[in-house]
């Protein structure tokens, strides 16, 4: 089998993992309960990624510590604060999971320190190392004192024991990584203490030292216990990361220094390193959003793994399996850890162990449905699957009567809705007026960086397939088949169109749809008008061609409205622009495009700018009018997707689930 080598088995310490893939660690908001254990949410989460195939699961962070970060229930289990409700419902997830013949970590956290998150911690007092800036609000952190970090430590032997009482197998320490709180002592730029926790660098990981210590005490040295690790933090200040490719001073962790604490990790007793990049300063290296190439840490774990004699694990949009195999061979790294991507499609694993790699449904690194929604609503779901964090709540219902279904309209919602229909057992017949399923992916996924839209859209036409479900391709439905008595419910999901206006020469004023699919050529100057996520993405892409870009934006600053829920792909994309030279003028209402000149009024003056072509990005109307026409003629009928409301893939995918799921 060509993936052989990824079913290979491996140890971590003694304890021996079936293959080389591991769940990697996302946050478990909303997977918890009231007492600091797992809700049904949680279990069925953990457990569906077990059947999927991996190997080893590690769960999202939770917590031991109950005095100094104080815990907020419910939102991350924590393995201290009621010991018997933690075991309780950790047992039952942990024999669910050994079912399947994979194995659980439980990863424990340290704490927050300067980057907690309001929405999801609150707003108490921040602590830190020492007294710096918070990553988000306009505090200065308390640093800990040494009687806090005494207890903490001493949490971990504690939530450790509980865990192993639990059936967990080991588990992963939240980390010398990201810029959390024991990486906030662990580097210099953030730790200036004077005392035994700060100065050296041994004396700045003693922190991480003292908590092996304590979980051998209360488990033994052969309980195993991992540790998150991020080599480089890629931090040119606070609140200030570094670009992939950027020239820059690092003032985090470097690799040198980087290179001996991973020495002195081993040394302390851990038994793998989890290696990635960053910190919450440059936030979209830790959280690789589809800017950022694919394995981007590639680098990192060779010069980790170099350099200790542990298993080394690779996280960061590795969902290719070629890939994968290749860091293997080239001892880049010991297991290849899937997050993400175990989201979109849990049996991830297993479709490549069988080969049945189309069939493996793509995460498009979109960052809507996981880390967006966990920064802003403290909830873990996925954009493209809505079964994921709610397994029980959106299992497909059994089907009493067969349905024949007609869907008109093959983007995403007509196809999700086609899929979910079929998958149940009814009869789905889909109309797509164009010559390719895909809807807004097609043009979306232009730009290189948007490779994993495209794949999505082959997803589902391989799906429809799979599913024999009758497609008509390059065929308007009209009131004869809308009417037809065959059908027994009708589902309009017609999309939208973009918004244009007259600017005068508008023989050379384009939609961002004719442009990203080659239909017009922009030229060498363009003008974007509208500086959104979709204006932003097409500035992108014509840079990285080598046109010469200005965005022209009627507010104050870029995505400010509807922009990326995800901090890290919002804040790379703002980066990205200057970076890659894109003017930017804001504040600014385009009046009028002649001679090869776009005029904009930017409060009392009058900008002037040359361009070949003038883009407009100024949103969709959703395009209802069949829905309205029929609305009343039909007893079951539905309008999904842009058709009811322009937003985003997302939510197309979620409300077509929800009505299909339903009929």
């Amino acid at each position: 089998m060509k993936y052989q080598g990824l079913f290979e088995p491996i140890k971590i310490g003694k304890l021996e993992i079936k293959n080389r893939y591991a769940m990697a660690p996302m946050g478990p908001l909303g997977l918890g309960d009231c007492e600091g254990g797992w809700n049904d949410r949680g279990i069925d989460y953990y457990t569906r990624r077990a059947k999927g195939g991996i190997g080893l699961i590690i769960t999202g962070v939770t917590f031991s510590d109950t005095e100094v970060e104080k815990p907020s229930f419910p939102n991350t289990p924590n393995s201290t604060y009621n010991p018997v409700q933690f075991v309780r419902t950790s047992r039952e997830m942990t024999e669910r999971v050994h079912a399947y013949g994979s194995k659980i970590f439980l990863q424990m956290s340290g704490g927050f320190g300067r980057v907690t998150i309001p929405t999801n911690l609150g707003e108490f007092p921040p602590v830190s190392a020492s007294a710096i800036p918070h990553r988000w609000l306009d505090k200065t952190c308390r640093p800990l004192t040494v009687e806090e970090i005494h207890g903490i430590v001493e949490s971990f032997g504690k939530g450790a024991y509980n865990a192993k009482r639990a059936g967990f197998d080991g588990v992963e320490i939240h980390a010398v990584h990201e810029g959390y709180l024991i990486d906030q002592f662990a580097i210099s730029f953030f730790n200036h203490r004077e005392d035994e926790y700060g100065g050296s660098l041994e004396n700045r990981l003693r922190f991480a030292k003292e908590i092996r210590e304590e979980i051998a005490k209360t488990c033994g040295w052969d309980f195993p216990v991992a540790m998150r690790f991020s080599l480089k933090s890629m931090v040119k200040d606070f609140r200030e990361g570094a670009l992939p490719g950027e020239e820059f001073e690092e003032k985090g962790r470097d690799i040198e220094e980087g290179i001996e604490a991973a020495k002195l990790l081993e040394k302390f007793g851990y038994d793998a390193l989890d290696v990635d990049a960053g910190t919450y300063d440059a936030w979209w290296w830790n959280h690789p959003p589809m800017y950022m190439e694919k394995a981007p840490y590639k680098e990192f774990a060779r010069i980790t793994k170099e350099n200790v004699n542990i298993p080394v694990i690779m996280a960061g949009r590795v969902d290719n399996p070629d890939t994968a195999i290749d860091c293997l061979d080239k001892n880049i790294c010991d297991m290849i850890s899937l997050g993400r991507p175990t989201l979109a499609d849990p049996d991830i694993v297993n479709k490549i162990r069988r080969g049945n790699l189309s069939q493996i449904r793509p995460c498009i690194s979109c960052q809507e449905g996981c880390m967006g929604r966990i920064q802003t609503y403290s909830l873990i779901n996925c954009a493209v699957n809505p079964q994921a964090g709610k397994e029980r709540l959106n299992k497909y219902n059994p089907v009493v009567k067969k349905k024949k279904v007609l869907v008109v309209g093959g983007g995403v919602a007509g196809c999700e809705a086609a899929r979910v229909l079929a998958e149940r057992g009814h009869e789905p017949v889909l109309y797509e007026a164009s010559d390719r399923l895909g809807g807004n992916l097609i043009p979306g996924g232009a730009p290189a960086f948007k490779e994993d839209d495209i794949a999505l859209a082959k997803w589902y036409e391989d799906e429809m397939v799979r599913l024999n479900v009758e497609v008509h391709m390059n065929t308007k439905a009209t009131e004869k088949e809308i009417l037809d008595s065959q059908y027994d419910a009708v589902i309009l999901a017609t999309g939208s169109r973009p918004k244009m206006f007259s600017l005068g020469d508008d023989d050379k004023v384009y939609s961002a749809e004719q442009v990203l699919l080659g239909k017009k050529d922009a030229g060498d100057k363009v003008v974007v008008v509208g500086g959104g996520l979709v204006g932003c993405e097409l500035a992108l892409d014509l840079a990285q061609k080598g046109k010469k870009v200005t965005i022209v934006e009627a507010l104050d600053k870029l995505m400010a409205v509807n922009g990326p829920l995800c901090s890290a792909n919002k804040e790379m994309l703002e980066k990205l622009i200057p970076f890659n030279g894109i003017d930017v003028v804001t504040g600014a209402k385009v009046t009028e495009y002649k001679d090869g000149v776009l005029k904009a009024s930017v409060g009392e003056e009058t900008k002037e700018l040359e361009a070949d072509s003038v883009v407009l990005c100024v949103g969709y109307a959703s395009e209802n009018t069949l829905y309205n026409q029929y609305k009343n003629d039909v007893d079951e009928i539905y309008l999904l997707g842009d058709a009811k409301q322009v937003s985003n893939i997302m939510y197309g995918i979620w409300d077509a689930f929800e009505v299909a799921n339903h009929i």
